[in-house]
């Protein structure tokens, strides 16, 4: 028996008044999607606890079936993992994001602009993160450069306890200064995300950017403070050989912790532009060498939340179908028996671009046992089912052993 599950990020959403007050889901051509739901075992899910702010970290735990509410230690430390930083039990991380802000002379009264700064490639943004380290970097902090915009700081002996310190990506064309955590505990932290203002702006990266009429990342943006991750073994909890397949740091860090193979494929970006069918055919070459199970990750959808884009949020979806499903499907026949699961973490509805924590539609798919399900699956038909999984730290073990 193989498993897969195929994570839609953000796909989920509410209805989009320039889609005709219909949701992503229920706009876009998914033939593969859909003719596996008829077959297959279709509902919601709730993924984020009500105490839990709705992140795809703790999303994703939940769906790979570690409860947050016990395993969660913040976001940066599962992305710090992955970018190969090794952490002692009293570090702190945080993720680092590389912005465009608006050039008001004060810096609370700068609006963001961009909390990707325009999807700056790797390579500019390990220049920036460089020059961030030779002005801030010391004993106590450390920078890490990323993938494109994901970045990391450690902070040797910190603390988690640093007021509200925002997402990015919840506050795009606000102006940023009632953003700023208060906290005392965060003013150096702060401080540092100012003086970055200066250190980047003329930097010669973007320089470059903004004469090739690109966006400049002129700032660092601290967040996602967390401590040492605790998870356990994907195997030791199922059984099971696993691997993480994903453009992002963050689920790589999970993998990672969990025990987990994540292979890297080429082109893989986390936007729409990423390499669909690679994914899948790494996905198929786990499954060949050994591996019972594999977990792909596509960001696209979610990135199209942010970035209030429906059309392409639509277009994702429809990539997948074709690019992914296709794949995998074409591939999985040469085994007798599959699962797959289908799903996203959390909405990013389009009208709000950030992310939510209402239920979202799965599908649980078993090749030889065939079930009633629905003739096209979104949000709203996944839950006429009536199926409901209220912790969806269970929904692993459920799809797992049924």
């Amino acid at each position: 028996m193989k498993y897969v599950v195929v994570l839609y990020d953000g796909m989920a959403d509410y209805p989009v008044p320039a889609l005709g007050g219909k949701t992503p889901m229920m706009c876009a051509d998914k033939p593969l999607f859909d003719s596996l739901a008829k077959n297959a075992e279709v509902g919601l899910v709730k993924t984020v606890d009500d105490t839990l702010k709705p992140g795809s970290d703790v999303a994703n735990m939940s769906v790979m079936g570690f409860d947050p509410l016990k395993y969660y230690t913040g976001r940066s430390p599962l992305e710090a993992v992955s970018i190969g930083v090794s952490l002692l039990d009293d570090d702190v991380t945080l993720r680092c994001n590389i912005v465009t802000l608006s050039d008001e002379e004060k810096y609370e009264d700068k609006t963001m602009v961009d909390y990707s700064a325009g999807d700056i490639s790797s390579e500019e943004a390990a220049e920036l993160i460089k020059a961030v380290q030779e002005v801030f970097g010391n004993e106590k902090y450390t920078y890490y450069s990323g993938v494109s915009y994901r970045h990391c700081l450690t902070v040797h002996k910190g603390t988690t306890d640093l007021g509200d310190m925002t997402p990015p990506h919840d506050i795009s064309g606000r102006v940023i200064g009632e953003y700023l955590s208060k906290s005392e505990n965060a003013a150096p932290l702060i401080d540092m995300m100012k003086k970055s203002y200066e250190v980047l702006k003329n930097h010669p990266v973007n320089q470059k950017r903004i004469a090739e009429g690109k966006r400049p990342g002129n700032s660092i943006w601290l967040w996602g403070e967390g401590n040492k991750p605790i998870l356990p073994s994907f195997e030791s909890l199922y059984g099971l050989k696993g691997s993480v397949i994903s453009a992002v740091d963050l689920l790589k860090g999970i993998g990672i912790s969990a025990g987990m193979a994540t292979p890297e494929v080429e082109g893989a970006t986390g936007y729409i532009d990423t390499n669909f069918k690679g994914k899948a055919e790494c996905a198929l070459n786990e499954l060949k060498d050994g591996k019972d199970f594999v977990y792909i990750h596509i960001e696209a959808p979610d990135e199209c939340g942010h970035r209030d884009e429906p059309h392409n949020k639509v277009r994702a979806i429809e990539l997948i179908d074709e690019l992914v499903l296709g794949t995998l499907l074409e591939g999985l026949k040469e085994y007798d028996d599959y699962k797959i699961m289908i799903l996203p973490d959390h909405p990013t509805p389009i009208v709000t671009k950030t992310h939510a924590r209402d239920p979202v539609p799965y599908m649980i798919y078993h090749k030889s046992i065939p079930k009633q399900g629905v003739e096209t699956i979104n949000e709203e038909t996944a839950g006429a089912t009536g199926n409901f999984i209220e912790k969806g730290s269970t929904i692993m073990g459920h799809f797992l052993k049924g």
